[in-house]
C-alpha cells in the first residue's frame, strides 16, 4: 500500500476541481434534488471559486494519493479564510474528500494527521469543522478522532437551507 501527499498549487486547479465535483455528487447525490446539486455544483466547484480558494495565502489543500492514482484531498483554512467566525487560535478542516472507490482504506485519517501537524505547527488550540447532520459515516469519523459538537449553522444546497453541525476537537 503507498501513499503519498502532496501540496495543490495553482496548477493543479483542474484536478482540484474534478475531484471535489466527483466526491461531493458521489456522497450527496442520493440525497439532495437534481436541481440542487446541479446549483450547488457550478458555484462551489467553478474553476473561477477552485482557482480563488488556491490561491487564498489563508487556505492550503493537499492531494493523497494511493498506489498512484489521486484518490482525493485535504482543504485547511486559518485567519480570514474560515467559513465561520473563529478565534486567531482555531485552524478549519473545511475538506476531507475521498473519491469513494478509495475509501475505507485509511485515506481520511491521513489527511487528519496532516491537518493535525499543521494545526500543532502553527500553534492553534483546536480543529473545527461543520459536517451535514445527515452525513452519519462523516459524524461517527470525526467523534471517533475527539471531535465533539459545539453548534450548528445553515449551509445552502441551492435553495434547499440545510443544517452543518460545528464540529470542535481541542488541542
Amino acid at each position: 500500500m503507498n501513499i503519498n501527499m502532496t501540496r495543490c498549487t495553482l496548477g493543479d486547479s483542474r484536478k482540484l476541481q474534478e475531484i471535489g465535483y466527483e466526491t461531493f455528487k458521489e456522497t450527496f447525490e442520493d440525497q439532495n434534488s437534481p436541481e440542487n446539486m446541479k446549483a450547488y455544483l457550478e458555484e462551489a466547484f467553478n474553476i473561477n471559486q477552485v482557482e480563488n480558494e488556491l490561491s487564498n495565502p489563508s487556505s492550503h489543500f493537499f492531494f493523497v494519493s494511493f498506489n498512484g492514482e489521486v484518490a482525493g484531498y485535504l482543504k485547511v483554512n486559518t485567519e480570514d479564510a474560515q467559513t465561520e467566525e473563529m478565534d486567531d487560535d482555531a485552524l478549519e478542516i473545511e475538506r476531507i474528500y475521498i473519491i469513494n472507490k478509495f475509501q475505507k482504506l485509511g485515506l481520511g485519517k491521513y489527511l487528519f494527521n496532516k491537518a493535525m501537524d499543521i494545526a500543532m505547527e502553527q500553534n492553534k488550540k483546536k480543529i473545527w469543522l461543520g459536517v451535514w447532520e445527515k452525513n452519519k459515516n462523516a459524524i461517527s469519523f470525526y467523534k471517533r478522532l475527539g471531535f465533539t459538537q459545539t453548534g450548528a449553522h445553515s449551509f445552502y444546497m441551492g435553495d434547499e437551507e440545510q443544517t452543518d453541525l460545528i464540529m470542535v476537537k481541542k488541542l
